[in-house]
């Protein structure tokens, strides 16, 4: 009955969970999720306000532009502008998507015939596999390990493998490890890509989520970036606005047109209202932002301490949502004691792909107080 594209495909993992949790609930268990990273927090107001307002515009209520309003891609060069010193022509190099995973996995779709290869890193977010999968494209595994501080090691792909390679994936500051990565290395990734004629597909969506005085870094800055690259923004975790379903990808004026008309034939647009009020989000003050970052970087310090305490082999992540910690042998079956013993739900690294074995990681989207009743739980685990 299913497309083979559909048989093969292993279950989507936050199903899997959802599962999980819903049978912990029907158990009368008090659940604790931390295994998604969807911000607990609310939209700011001024946001909701305007999008209030444009839903009452009847220019919103006919078919929007395919490519976005030109003024929501101009607040997108702007705020590149203003945020990384990043110069983009919003005509040419800026595509508005409705969400960026929306975007990510239609991707593939311009530049990956059947057989080609495009590399992917793991763990990793799964739309990247079953991106490249759908179409039609083989995953050559880029492992994020350790000893390499979770960044790929371009010299140990083979030739082979990069020559037919077609596009990369990367995500730094990274979902699920919490990886950041410098412009050195970044500089050496434009440079692979140069000589591999590869194109650079950067999922971004938490360059705004770091927690140290050190800004995180958009692939775009480094010299030469836009000749080999596109990079994928969301309003998602920036303005907790993982509902409103938009987002962007900028760079490469022929990469991004070759999404747009892979777009064109799938989708409609993204609905106006919400790109006037992505418009207003994207020019709040630096405030909201700094606001927002603080009550992750509380509950961060208070998840990270009780972590180690409980035996966890992690490290501190200077950016995003989540912490990665290595607990060894079947993290399925670690995930599944957690919450038993706990009533604490998290991700088993093993869902990110292979090279997540032995992982969990949780996520910090519940509010402090819950973060709190996680941390004096994992207290009792340990004791």
């Amino acid at each position: 009955m299913y497309a083979d594209r559909i048989k093969n495909l292993p279950p989507y993992l936050f199903a899997a969970i959802d599962k999980a949790k819903q049978e912990a609930r029907s158990r009368g268990v008090d659940v604790i999720d931390l295994s998604v990273g969807d911000p607990d927090l609310p939209t700011p107001q001024h946001i909701v306000k305007a999008l209030n307002q444009a839903a009452s515009d009847p220019s919103n209520h006919q078919y929007p532009s395919y490519e976005g309003k030109l003024a929501f891609r101009k607040a997108v060069a702007d705020w590149y502008q203003r945020t990384f010193g990043v110069q983009l022509d919003p005509q040419k190099e800026v595509l508005t998507l409705i969400g960026s995973k929306e975007g990510i996995a239609h991707a593939p779709l311009a530049f990956i015939n059947p057989g080609d290869a495009a590399l992917v890193p793991d763990p990793a977010y799964p739309v990247y596999r079953t991106a490249t999968v759908f179409a039609g494209g083989e995953p050559v595994i880029m492992p994020l390990l350790r000893e390499n501080r979770f960044l790929p090691d371009l010299d140990a792909i083979a030739p082979a493998d990069a020559r037919r390679a077609k596009i990369m994936f990367l995500n730094y500051p990274n979902n699920p490890i919490g990886a950041s990565a410098d412009g050195k290395f970044f500089k050496k990734l434009i440079d692979f890509a140069h000589d591999n004629d590869i194109i650079i597909m950067h999922d971004n969506p938490y360059s705004e989520t770091y927690y140290d005085e050190k800004r995180s870094l958009s692939l775009l800055e480094m010299e030469g970036a836009k000749e080999v690259a596109v990079e994928f923004h969301s309003l998602s975790k920036t303005y907790n606005m993982t509902g409103w379903r938009i987002g962007s990808v900028v760079g490469n004026a022929d990469v991004v047109a070759g999404i747009g008309k892979i777009k064109s034939n799938i989708d409609s647009g993204t609905f106006g209202a919400v790109q006037d009020a992505g418009i207003v989000a994207l020019g709040s003050p630096k405030s909201v932002v700094d606001e927002i970052r603080q009550v992750y970087r509380h509950r961060i310090e208070i998840l990270y301490k009780a972590l180690k305490d409980l035996g966890l082999e992690l490290e501190k992540p200077r950016a995003t949502l989540y912490l990665w910690a290595w607990a060894g042998g079947s993290s399925i079956e670690y995930a599944g004691r957690l919450l038993e013993k706990t009533g604490i739900v998290a991700t088993p690294g093993v869902g990110f792909g292979k090279y997540g074995e032995g992982y969990i990681r949780f996520s910090i989207t519940q509010p402090t107080a819950r973060i709190e009743e996680a941390a004096a739980r994992l207290e009792k685990m340990g004791n």
